[in-house]
């Protein structure tokens, strides 16, 4: 691999952690407080009762 496609994959790999980080700590945002859980969750919960 030639040093200028090193930089750019290495350059690629930080951007994308970086949307990751800012997406995660978004979703926690927004479901702090609720209580429901994901639908696997709730699905979960629902097959354990009947």
């Amino acid at each position: 691999m030639t040093r200028a496609a090193l930089i750019y994959q290495h350059a690629g790999t930080d951007r994308d952690k970086a949307i990751a980080k800012v997406m995660g700590d978004a979703l926690k945002a927004a479901r702090k407080g609720t209580k429901k859980g994901s639908g696997t969750q709730r699905a979960r919960k629902a097959e354990k009762k009947h």
